[in-house]
């Protein structure tokens, strides 16, 4: 695990010099075009040659981040850390909860890398208790995104539509990271499951579909297909039309590549046992 965790880091890191390498020669060829030293068919042939080279290595790292955060080994420490914050945890229950994880960091890389609202308590621990450790934090951070990933505490669902971007986006890309229809969700993600499967004390609690449920009963259970706008708000208002905000209402888009070049593939993590995804260590 940790020699595959390396060896990703070592080729992200080689595409990111072979980028910034093509960059800087696509930068020569318009100056040297610019100073008249190349005729302008020499040029358009190099920048093409170069913004395709650019274009391929950006893809192929994009690859390779997304194979890092569903691969790369997390710090050992993560699961006892998750054992004395709630000790109903088992090693097997802990390592979900770091799947959980996982499948937040897939949804940040996939939105562009813009704001993901974390929409677990038991995943924003896991994800507190890596920060702790700044350097390790930093280093997986600068691999998996290229930047770093500031912590933003856990919320649910709000009254304000408007004020939901960050959590639309993580349902988005959650529930395409395990094949789910997100406007017409059968089942919940593992991120949005992970509270109420184990219990976790003020924790979110989803349900895939409120319509089967008296919301005036439930007013602490939110729903999926609130996201969508097309189900009952929080409040157990109905919702009408879709929520205002960006990628048509949902905060994701299956163009995001365009807009931060990490959209990519779906898959990965799978669902089993009701709750939206399968054990397994780290």
């Amino acid at each position: 695990m940790y020699r595959r965790t390396l060896n990703l880091r070592q080729r992200i890191d080689g595409l990111t010099w072979a980028q910034w390498l093509a960059a800087v020669l696509l930068g020569g060829a318009v100056s040297a075009w610019w100073a008249g030293r190349i005729s302008v068919w020499f040029m358009a042939a190099g920048i093409w040659a170069l913004l395709t080279l650019w274009v391929a290595l950006r893809a192929w790292q994009g690859g390779l981040r997304r194979q890092f955060i569903r691969e790369a080994a997390l710090p050992p420490f993560l699961r006892g850390k998750l054992q004395q914050a709630f000790p109903q945890l088992s090693e097997r229950d802990a390592d979900l909860v770091m799947r959980g994880l996982r499948q937040f960091f897939m949804a940040h890389l996939r939105s562009g890398r813009r704001f993901v609202a974390m929409p677990s308590k038991a995943v924003d621990e896991a994800w507190h208790a890596h920060i702790l450790h700044p350097q390790a934090y930093q280093r997986w951070c600068r691999t998996a995104f290229g930047r770093l990933l500031h912590h933003t505490p856990a919320e649910v669902l709000g009254r304000d539509a408007r004020r939901n971007d960050g959590l639309r986006r993580t349902w988005y890309w959650a529930c395409k990271e395990e094949s789910i229809d997100p406007r017409k969700p059968a089942r919940l993600p593992l991120l949005f499951a992970l509270d109420a499967k184990f219990a976790i004390a003020g924790g979110y609690h989803y349900v895939a579909d409120c319509s089967a449920i008296d919301r005036a009963s439930a007013s602490d259970v939110y729903c999926g297909s609130s996201f969508a706008g097309d189900g009952g708000g929080p409040d157990g208002n109905a919702g009408g039309d879709a929520y205002p905000g960006d990628a048509d209402g949902l905060g994701g888009s299956e163009t995001s590549s365009a807009a931060g070049g990490e959209g990519g593939d779906a898959g990965g993590t799978s669902c089993a046992g009701g709750c939206g995804g399968g054990g397994g260590g780290d």
